[in-house]
């Protein structure tokens, strides 16, 4: 939707983005003298997941986040934050759980009356007035610091560059930063708001509410037009330059970088309506209301495809031995994630396959169509190493636990290269029309939506007329490789075997 459009609501939407961090901020110190008194039992909960089994929380449905920080301009100090969770409970709750660590919550509120609120590990525990019943709105208001300072066992969060900071919220971080129901089950649409000193630039997730100025200060304000997880909430806050272009079908094109690489960063810039225009061709309508390219002079050692407003290293674009092709596939990786993972997500962690797999298998097709470098040969060689991955890292449906205080040690080269695989090893079993049908009825359906591999099995068998079922079982959930259709010349090289590529 055309930006101009938007106007009219602005006056509307701001005060609603900015007064939650102003009314907080003068209560805090009530509230605090509510919640230290009557302890109340409180223990951490989550919804059982698999691989982190203490994320997200059961008994109530986010529907909308409202996030307002305030930045003094200095990374080593927290931003002072009030988080507005709107919800639909969907059983009885005496108490509330949210997922929040790593910063110092100053006051809760439900539905406007003060509540108690205690920490149980990674948990907020909040109990209400009254008990809350099922299928009733539930408004919970909190006040707190959002630390940005780098804390025992904070993998990503708050990412502190040269000239301010930007989100990395993968895997199970966003909690971090915000509390809410932080698994990427439970999405919602976000209402974003940041207050920076005059020389820097807020931009987030969504489209531009429009801005406040107050003395030395403004307030940036956004908004998603669709539901969002979030680990892929994203806000940079620097003193950046926002370069603005259209995109297929006048989709606004935005991008945020460091004000001093703006014309050295142009040339990479331009190519993301083309790139998008090819994601097109291949699965169908970009699925958001904006897209773009936020570049930061940090060191992370990932790139993130943060919704909307996707995350990248500025070295990734500097560094002269990169090839320029592999630079063009790797923003392909992220772009092609905002059909895959973003708009249709993951249930569970375990089906991160369907989001790294994808982006792989679009990477490595961008790359054969506008780089003569051939699909068939990466697919060869990844064949060639799938052993050792699956050894290394567990199936693609069934990844291995994480590394013990290395949760982003979840994100093996199985979920990426041998993920890509097994959509290889479809195409050859169910033939290309049969496979092109099943991508771009599979983000049709599943739009802003979650799905599982469940759902990926069901219709892929029912786009190509036969059960699948052992046919995926064998490449999702083998322990060894199994022989790919319409190759049975490849070989896959076992961990230790002369040849293995270590993983």
């Amino acid at each position: 939707m055309p930006l101009t459009s938007r106007t009219s609501r602005t006056r509307d939407l701001l005060p609603k983005a900015v007064g939650p961090l102003r009314r907080a901020l003068l209560a805090s110190s009530s509230l605090c003298l509510i919640a230290a008194s009557g302890p109340a039992p409180a223990e951490p909960l989550g919804i059982g997941d698999r691989l982190f089994p203490h994320l997200g929380n059961p008994g109530y449905d986010v529907m909308a986040y409202d996030l307002a920080f305030r930045y003094s301009g200095k990374n080593s100090e927290p931003l002072r934050a009030v988080t507005t969770i709107d919800a639909r409970t969907t059983d009885w709750l005496d108490q509330v759980n949210l997922d929040y660590s790593h910063g110092t919550v100053r006051s809760v509120e439900v539905n406007g009356v003060p509540a108690e609120f205690r920490s149980a590990e990674e948990d907020l525990v909040v109990t209400p007035a009254k008990r809350l019943a099922p299928g009733s709105r539930m408004r919970i208001t909190v006040g707190h610091d959002s630390d940005p300072t780098p804390g025992e066992g904070v993998e990503s969060g708050w990412v502190r560059t040269e000239d301010g900071l930007a989100m990395a919220n993968q895997v199970d971080a966003a909690h971090r930063i915000f509390p809410g129901n932080d698994h990427p089950s439970d999405k919602a649409i976000f209402t974003i708001s940041v207050t920076a000193p005059d020389a820097y630039k807020a931009v987030a997730n969504g489209l531009p509410l429009g801005t406040v100025r107050h003395a030395g200060t403004t307030t940036w304000a956004y908004r998603t037009e669709h539901p969002m997880a979030t680990e892929l909430a994203q806000v940079s806050i620097g003193r950046s330059s926002v370069a603005h272009r259209s995109g297929p079908g006048g989709l606004p094109v935005r991008d945020v970088v460091p004000s001093k690489d703006r014309k050295k960063l142009k040339s990479w810039l331009k190519k993301t309506p083309e790139q998008i225009a090819w994601m097109e061709r291949k699965v169908g309508r970009y699925p958001f209301e904006t897209y773009g390219l936020l570049i930061a002079e940090a060191r992370t050692g990932f790139e993130l495809e943060t919704q909307t407003l996707s995350l990248f290293e500025r070295e990734l674009f500097t560094r002269p031995e990169i090839p320029k092709w592999y630079v063009e596939s790797i923003m392909v990786h992220e772009l092609a994630h905002q059909w895959f993972g973003n708009s249709v997500t993951p249930r569970t962690w375990s089906d991160l396959w369907l989001s790294e797999g994808h982006a792989t298998w679009y990477e490595a097709l961008y790359a054969q169509e506008t780089a003569d470098k051939p699909l068939e040969r990466r697919m060869r060689d990844a064949y060639r190493a799938s052993d050792t991955w699956r050894a290394d890292g567990g199936p693609p449906a069934a990844p291995k636990d994480p590394d013990p205080g290395r949760k982003i040690s979840l994100l093996r080269p199985n979920l990426y290269g041998g993920s890509a695989l097994v959509l290889y090893a479809l195409r050859q079993e169910i033939g290309h029309p049969a496979f092109e049908r099943l991508e771009r009825t599979w983000v049709r359906i599943h739009r802003d939506g979650t799905a599982t591999t469940a759902d990926f099995e069901s219709l892929a068998s029912a786009i190509a007329g036969r059960d699948l079922r052992a046919f995926f079982k064998a490449w999702l959930y083998g322990k060894k490789t199994p022989p790919m259709p319409g190759h049975p010349e490849w070989r896959s090289v076992a961990p230790g075997e002369k040849g293995a590529k270590p993983a």
